[in-house]
């Protein structure tokens, strides 16, 4: 079984560049399921309705949010939905609108996702993500899951690394989120379990990930708040890592990267 996952989608450029580069990997490498990060996807803090209709259309069949989760009301109704393809992370406070992980099928195999966040370097106290998957996966026990999928949505590698060795033959893949910027540690650990700190992000090549430079720059020179606008122009960045997983097992074969350059 194929799961591919896509890294945070930033603003217009972003859906583009997705729809873009989807039908040749469609082609190519013919996924069974596709999972995105898509809290970034409408104007770079959040998913929004017509965003998320839009992505649908062009195959995505799942999203995960992230530190955006409650930004918008269309948010909220899209976490609201009866049976819903849109998930926040399980570590927010009790109570909180939407769920945290849910089982979707995908022909007759059942197939867990999980939404996390972390607690290194973030703006708020989140709840624990180790104590929160232990009890998620304890809820699950003895059910017959073809894979369990975690994205972990946080800012420290370390902290990314850390869960995903605790975790190490319990889940099928960990995918870590938030930061924009690919990295090149995708690998199987030694329990089966698949493994990349930071899937990217699917926005502006030309950007300091995926917004507009010239007020980043500012902001670090002049150390006052600049207003973050998705860079909506020039060529655009596509990245995603793919998982192959043994429904048997539960466990990874096979993750590459799958990176391009696309001009929208």
């Amino acid at each position: 079984m194929k799961i591919l996952f896509i890294g945070d989608i930033v603003g217009k450029l972003g859906r583009q560049a997705v729809a873009k580069a989807w039908s040749e990997i469609k082609k190519k490498h013919d996924p069974d399921l596709i999972i995105a990060n898509a809290e970034n996807a409408t104007h770079g803090n959040a998913l929004g309705i017509n965003a998320y209709h839009e992505l649908k259309k062009i195959g995505i069949n799942f999203f995960t949010l992230g530190d955006h989760a409650f930004k918008t009301k269309e948010n909220l109704e899209l976490l609201n939905q009866s049976n819903p393809d849109v998930i926040r992370p399980a570590n927010y406070p009790p109570n909180v609108p939407g769920l945290g992980s849910q089982i979707i099928e995908v022909g007759s195999k059942k197939i867990l996702i999980i939404n996390l966040i972390g607690r290194v370097f973030m703006k708020f106290d989140y709840d624990c993500p180790f104590r929160a998957l232990s009890e998620i996966l304890k809820s699950h026990e003895g059910e017959k899951l073809a894979a369990i999928i975690v994205d972990f949505h946080a800012e420290a590698t370390s902290e990314k690394n850390a869960l995903a060795r605790y975790f190490d033959g319990s889940v099928s893949a960990i995918f870590g989120t938030h930061t924009h910027i690919p990295t090149c540690d995708d690998q199987i650990l030694p329990k089966g379990t698949a493994f990349v700190s930071d899937a990217g992000m699917v926005g502006a090549k030309n950007s300091v990930i995926g917004v507009k430079i010239e007020p980043i720059i500012k902001m670090f020179l002049h150390q006052y708040k600049m207003p973050f606008e998705p860079a909506e122009s020039g060529p655009a960045v596509f990245n995603s890592v793919l998982v192959e997983i043994d429904p048997k097992t539960r466990l990874a074969k096979k993750i590459i990267r799958l990176d391009k350059k696309v001009e929208v």
